[in-house]
């Protein structure tokens, strides 16, 4: 795997990349180089789209950065594990951290759905992506996590792919070894939904239907009660190691 570069500025831009390509800066990210980072013409950062890698980049402009020259790539594209997060939503800055926190583990998409107890029912959808854009930018994450709107919990699981393993965390399951558990998980399933309830735990209705579902695996999260924002660092830290990628290729 190439070699990444902790050093220098990361940018998230809405363009294809390819080398001589010239990138137009929006105003916000104009300020961020000239005005919060200080730099100016002929200085390098890193660009990359979602798409195309990362790319080496010099600003150009005048008297402000005005435009990105694109030079030359430093990392192919790369493509996250089959790894959804769902989660009952949560308010303002816990939900960002939730947001920025799943896209650091290396989740490919966020789900939002709505549970009996949930406390959040509107959510600022473009706010969740520039979460996911701004972690990226800083982990050197080069592939964006999908944002999908909220839906209601029975909704969601009656249009869920049912082969899909779905890791439903419950904190009234047994306590057993959760790596055991989820190694024992590790035949057939063509991705993986890690599912975390809201503040207030689910309704028994709703554990009884998670309960019915297929390819369904009930995981504790230990002996002490989590808070919602982090069960799902924990889940997604444990699914990871055990299915995911920080295992390594293969």
């Amino acid at each position: 795997m190439p070699r990444h570069d902790f050093r220098s500025p990361r940018l998230y831009v809405d363009a294809p990349l390819s080398q001589g390509a010239s990138v137009v800066l929006d105003r916000d990210q104009a300020n961020y180089l000239g005005n919060v980072l200080r730099l100016s013409s002929g200085a390098g950062v890193l660009a990359f789209n979602g798409r195309d890698g990362e790319w080496q980049a010099e600003i150009a402009g005048r008297k402000r950065p005005e435009t990105l020259t694109i030079v030359g790539q430093t990392r192919p594209q790369d493509r996250l594990g089959d790894v959804t997060y769902v989660f009952a939503p949560l308010k303002h800055a816990r939900l960002d951290y939730v947001v920025q926190k799943a896209v650091e583990m290396g989740a490919a998409a966020l789900h939002p759905v709505i549970t009996r107890h949930t406390q959040v029912s509107r959510l600022n959808l473009e706010r969740m992506t520039a979460n996911v854009i701004e972690a990226a930018e800083q982990c050197g994450i080069l592939s964006l996590a999908a944002v999908a709107a909220p839906t209601p919990l029975a909704r969601y699981l009656g249009e869920r792919d049912a082969r899909r393993l779905l890791v439903f965390c419950d904190e009234a399951a047994e306590i057993a070894d959760p790596v055991a558990t989820l190694n024992g998980a590790r035949a057939g399933a063509t991705g993986i939904d890690v599912l975390i309830g809201p503040e207030g735990g689910f309704a028994e209705e709703e554990r009884e239907l998670l309960l019915r579902q297929p390819h369904t695996l009930r995981l504790c999260l230990g002996p002490r009660i989590l808070r919602a924002d982090t069960a799902g660092v924990a889940a997604l830290a444990l699914v990871q190691a055990t299915l995911g990628d920080w295992a390594g290729p293969g």
